[in-house]
């Protein structure tokens, strides 16, 4: 019962913080989150977060789009589901022999490209 307060509790301190936030018409951080994120990260961490949800972006599209669950996959490539779970939530940063034993059943693999040119 205490914990049904508490959460009670924060949600409302929560809404109140955002109508605060309205009323001030401005963002909780003085800017939107990609810029403030753009303000401690270098370049390169940028460029590799980028790569990282793209590569995972594609490997959810193949598997949606073939209507294969985490489950199916999992039986399909030998990589555990709660592994392919964390891997499409951003929370693991898997190997590359990983991503290749769940990528080879979605009918994809990884390439190497060259860079473009700036």
């Amino acid at each position: 019962m205490k914990r049904n307060k508490e959460c009670l509790d924060a949600i409302e301190k929560a809404k109140k913080n955002i109508d605060d936030i309205k009323a001030r018409k401005t963002d909780a951080i003085g800017c939107d989150s990609l810029e403030f994120i753009d303000t401690f990260l270098t370049p390169d961490e940028i460029a590799e977060s980028d790569l990282r949800v793209a590569l995972i972006g594609e490997l959810i599209k193949a598997r949606t789009e073939q209507g294969i669950s985490q489950k199916k996959l999992e039986e399909l490539s030998g990589v555990k589901q709660p592994i392919i779970a964390r891997m499409e939530k951003g929370t693991t940063n898997p190997q590359i022999n990983t991503l290749l034993k769940v990528l080879a059943p979605l009918g994809k693999t990884l390439a190497i490209v060259p860079l473009k040119q700036v």
